[in-house]
């Protein structure tokens, strides 16, 4: 819903004769816009009157208000109570600037506020509050709606960056129609006067905008989607050669490849939803979450489950709402949940926190609209409850089980790039076979050790090298060989779709033996 729809949305509450809405955002000027179009639109001869402790009550038109006293919430509610009572025929818009933070305090206020309320539903007026937060008083649940003012559209802020060049004396632009589209993209997620502030700060950086400020921007909306809290927004640098094996999960993925493009959209193809890695950890459940953004070409953003949760009462629930909005607003994107199994972690001693939480996250994921593709990883699908992977959710589950012989010479070969060196240079066939048992983090880090007994002995690293470090180390499937055959159980029920072979027979065929300690 954009900048129309919100207008819409409000246009029906006041032609129902809602007398208080709550209007949910922090871009307080953009909501009062929308309000005054509003206004204007329902009756031009109506006025948009405001209130906030530090500069009191204003007109928008200019006509004489009753003097409130300074700072006192309550005086400006029986003010504006008595404007309603002396014209019941006007249809002006009252609007109170933050006004959670008197209502949250004093019960006076509450009670004026339902008492103006009341008085409202007969006149031809509407109260109006805008807030940061959703959290409402108990005492103002039947007489209030609640609408949330979404963050601007592409062409919102197409038309703010056509204004910036516009207005701006001096600015040089190389941006083709094509490219301040991209821009404006590459703004999504941001508010209106973030966006305008990435803007700004890309062409006084050297007075000419161009294709490279769409990093520029990218930048920017990475530090403001930090400051959420519990999103990280990972750049688009892995791709499927970085992730050796699982040639199952990453044909699935190239199929898709092309699914949030104009084209599927013309074709009628549905944008998938999502997929669940479950697995033994370290096979690399997290890497293919980022390789998929790397693949599609999309924004990766990370859900961190454990900064959702704070100390107030609906803390927690508005957080991950604000995030799960901001990925909608970023969408088409990737929205990677790590180890989900976190969410349920305190084990029901929150007073339901967590549940809560829990049961919003897979709410939006049943019901969502927005092209967001949801990976959830999970190392503990025992502490899942059951209608967490069902169908609907996501379209495939996918188990990563211990990597076979080949599997772990990908792996090897791919570290042995990445650090700079000729896989070819090595004996990666015996590497592979004295790994018998290892996951992908383990033979990431024995190919680290070996490198750094090379670099104290001054010299580079050889086969022998990495050959002594896996002596050294003891792999996962040996100290949790009972959780690999927890997980392996699950996987020959029918529950997961195998990362690696198409069939469970061939995947139950080709696994690797978990040794005794």
């Amino acid at each position: 819903m954009g900048t129309t729809g919100i207008a819409d949305e409000i246009r029906l509450y006041l032609r129902a004769r809602v007398a208080l809405i709550v209007l949910v955002t922090v871009e307080e000027q953009r909501a009062l816009d929308v309000l005054d179009q509003v206004r204007r639109d329902r009756d031009p001869s109506s006025d948009l009157v405001t209130w906030d402790i530090a500069d009191g009550m204003e007109s928008a038109s200019g006509r004489q208000l009753p003097e409130v006293r300074q700072g006192n919430p309550a005086d400006a509610l029986t003010k504006i109570q008595e404007l309603a009572r002396r014209e019941p025929r006007r249809r002006d818009l009252y609007v109170l600037k933050d006004f959670h933070a008197f209502w949250e305090k004093d019960p006076a206020v509450r009670r004026r506020l339902r008492n103006l309320a009341h008085t409202l539903v007969f006149t031809g007026s509407s109260l109006i509050v805008t807030t940061p937060v959703r959290t409402l008083p108990v005492e103002l649940g039947d007489d209030a709606v609640v609408v949330e003012m979404p963050l601007p559209e592409a062409d919102a802020l197409r038309r703010e960056l056509d204004h910036l060049i516009d207005s701006t004396k001096g600015v040089k632009s190389t941006l083709t129609p094509a490219g301040r589209s991209r821009l404006a993209q590459a703004a999504l997620g941001l508010t209106a006067a973030q966006a305008r502030r990435a803007f700004a700060k890309a062409i006084v950086r050297d007075e000419v905008l161009d294709d490279r400020d769409i990093e520029a921007v990218l930048a920017e909306k990475k530090a403001v989607i930090r400051e959420n809290e519990a999103l990280e927004f990972y750049g688009a640098e892995e791709s499927p050669d970085d992730l050796g094996g699982l040639d199952v999960l990453k044909e699935w993925l190239r199929l898709r490849e092309r699914a949030f493009s104009d084209a599927a959209r013309e074709f009628r193809l549905p944008a998938p939803k999502g997929i669940a890695l479950i697995g033994i950890p370290g096979t690399g459940k997290s890497l293919t979450a980022k390789m998929i953004g790397g693949l599609w070409r999309l924004p990766l953003l990370r859900l961190d489950v454990g900064a959702l949760f704070g100390s107030l009462v609906g803390e927690s629930e508005e957080r991950v709402r604000r995030a799960l909005r901001l990925a909608e607003t970023v969408s088409p994107c990737v929205l990677w949940i790590d180890e989900v199994e976190k969410a349920l972690a305190s084990g029901g001693h929150d007073g339901g926190t967590s549940q809560r939480v829990f049961g919003t996250v897979l709410t939006w994921m049943q019901e969502k609209t927005a092209p967001v593709f949801v990976v959830a990883t999970a190392n503990d699908v025992s502490a899942l409850p059951p209608e967490t992977l069902r169908r609907g959710r996501f379209d495939e589950v996918f188990f990563l089980d211990l990597p076979t012989e080949e599997e772990r010479r990908e792996i090897i070969t791919v570290h042995l790039r990445k650090r700079g060196r000729k896989p070819e240079m090595f004996d990666v066939y015996q590497l592979a076979r004295d790994c018998d048992g290892f996951v992908g983090a383990e033979l990431e880090q024995v190919v680290v050790d070996a490198m750094y007994e090379a670099f104290a002995e001054e010299r580079d690293i050889t086969t022998d090298d990495i050959a002594r470090a896996t002596a050294r180390t003891v792999p996962l499937s040996r100290s949790q060989r009972e959780v690999i055959e927890d997980l392996r159980a699950w996987l020959r029920e029918g529950r997961a779709q195998s990362a690696s072979f198409a069939g469970a027979a061939q995947a139950a065929e080709h696994q690797v033996p978990v040794l005794e300690v």
